[in-house]
């Protein structure tokens, strides 16, 4: 990943960091029953430096947190399981993914999957990087069936 930011000054190495740094906070989370800021503040203190894109990060955990029964519910169609008997490792990095195919269409959708594949890989079970890519693949051809399309169209 390149470490200059891009033309409208995001970083991708930054947003990466944030969205692993947002997997721990929301895995933590859903674990705990703690109130998530405290949890957004825990991580945010403890691990600043690390959370370079410290706002990504907060907007992706309490992104989740507000819309959740939202998130659950827009997941749904699209799991073969109730998503509480689903891993929770590959259940946050789903809530975060849904969140920003759903809520940030700023994030190439592309992108959101293949980091929520990248971060299930690292954190998730052995194969869960593959169920979360189909999940995701089906889901984005659904909620942004215009960007999926032209992505497909030969060029």
């Amino acid at each position: 990943m390149s470490r200059h930011p891009r033309k409208d000054g995001v970083d991708p190495v930054l947003r990466s960091r944030a969205r692993r740094r947002a997997l721990q906070a929301v895995y933590a989370w859903q674990l705990s029953g703690a109130p998530v800021r405290e949890v957004v503040a825990q991580f945010a203190h403890e691990q600043a430096r690390e959370i370079a894109d410290l706002e990504y990060f907060e907007d992706l955990v309490n992104g989740v947190d507000a819309n959740r029964d939202a998130l659950d519910e827009a997941l749904a169609p699209f799991l073969d399981r109730d998503i509480d008997h689903v891993d929770p490792v590959e259940r946050a990095v789903l809530r975060i993914a849904t969140y920003e195919l759903r809520m940030r269409p700023d994030v190439p959708y592309r992108v959101v999957i293949n980091e929520a594949i990248e971060t299930a890989k690292r954190f998730g079970a052995e194969h869960g990087h593959t169920y979360v890519n189909g999940v995701l693949d089906h889901a984005a051809a659904d909620w942004r069936a215009v960007e999926v399309q032209a992505s497909r169209r030969p060029r």
